[in-house]
């Protein structure tokens, strides 16, 4: 059995959980979230805590989706109670963000502003040149935060590009500077 899946989940206060069959639906201040549970997974609540395990201890290659249960169902909890956010970092000069309604205008460099519009259940905040990224479901704030990285990621020789706020680039030497020796 997982080490993580041994670990309950425990329900925070203000968050319901409903056991459905073969899924589970989470209620809390910020929003609702469903999954399936995979087959052969048993998710039971006992005393404000999920506990996951086997329905057939001999079954191994189930064993590998208890890990990966539990930690879905503790981010969902976590999602509908607190949520989630990405921040994401624009430099480079000229490069700005703009924010109407639920859709986001990149101006990065090309010839066209690019527009990024937000899936279902994610808002966007810009501040200076910080975009946040925000939701209750962790994996959906972390595709769109990664989907907005990807349309002008950092580049290695100047740092230009959008890219997660503590995040650290790597710089390389320029030709020049690299064919005199000299390094940083």
């Amino acid at each position: 059995m997982s080490k993580l899946a041994k670990i309950p989940v425990i329900i925070k206060e203000g968050v319901e959980v409903f056991l459905e069959n073969n899924s589970i639906k989470v209620n809390g201040p910020k929003g609702t979230l469903t999954f399936v549970i995979p087959s052969g997974v048993k998710v039971e609540s006992i005393d404000e805590k999920l506990q996951i395990s086997l329905v057939d201890k001999k079954n191994d290659k189930i064993d590998a989706m208890l890990g990966l249960t539990r930690a879905i169902i503790a981010n969902m909890v976590t999602g509908v109670n607190t949520g989630f956010e990405k921040k994401l970092e624009l430099s480079g000069v000229g490069y700005r963000a703009s924010l109407t309604g639920n859709e986001l205008t990149l101006s990065l460099g090309f010839s066209h502003p690019v527009k990024v519009v937000a899936p279902k259940g994610i808002t966007f905040t810009v501040a200076e040149n910080i975009i946040t990224v925000s939701g209750v479901d962790k994996d959906l704030v972390g595709n769109t935060a990664s989907r907005i990285r990807g349309i002008r990621p950092p580049e290695p020789y100047k740092g230009k590009g959008i890219k997660y706020q503590n995040e650290k680039i790597r710089r390389k030497a320029g030709k020049a500077a690299k064919a005199l020796g000299v390094t940083k």
